[in-house]
């Protein structure tokens, strides 16, 4: 069970990356949203609400086992966070760009409430509601620039 916390809360293993943990997670993201932007978008937002949870619990867990609040190998928050952005956005170059770079900007910012759940909320779901906020601005950002572009 050890291995498998481990390999879900770093993504594959990128949360073991030396820099820029967050960033190579996001980017992790990425081949997983291309997989569910397939899906019709009823499909899609129901798939998010498992994984929230399950980001949580592997979040949790991963915690307990690396001895650390929010440790940086845990990037499954930035796969929901990610997953949340680019929710009913066209798998398009352009917008899987666009909404990497957005979801980096609103997650480092930590806009509030996001930087409420960082800091005051000491379990999985602190560590990935900080994200999924995130993923709700830039996915409004996001919304509103395809409107635009």
């Amino acid at each position: 069970m050890r291995r498998f916390v481990v390999l879900a809360a770093t993504w594959f293993g990128t949360g073991f990356s030396p820099v820029a943990s967050g960033t190579v997670g996001t980017l992790g993201a990425i081949p997983f949203y291309l997989i569910l932007a397939r899906m019709p978008l009823w499909l899609y937002l129901a798939t998010l609400v498992p994984f929230f949870f399950f980001a949580c619990w592997a979040a949790g867990r991963a915690e307990a086992l690396f001895g650390e609040h929010d440790s940086g190998k845990i990037v499954i928050d930035e796969v929901i966070g990610y997953l949340v952005t680019m929710a009913a956005v066209p798998p398009a170059p352009r917008y899987v760009v666009a909404g990497f770079f957005l979801f980096r900007f609103f997650d480092i910012v930590k806009v509030p409430p996001a930087r409420f759940f960082d800091r005051q909320v000491h379990n999985g779901y602190g560590v990935v509601l900080d994200d999924v906020v995130a993923g709700l601005y830039a996915c409004a950002v996001l919304h509103l620039l395809t409107r635009w572009l």
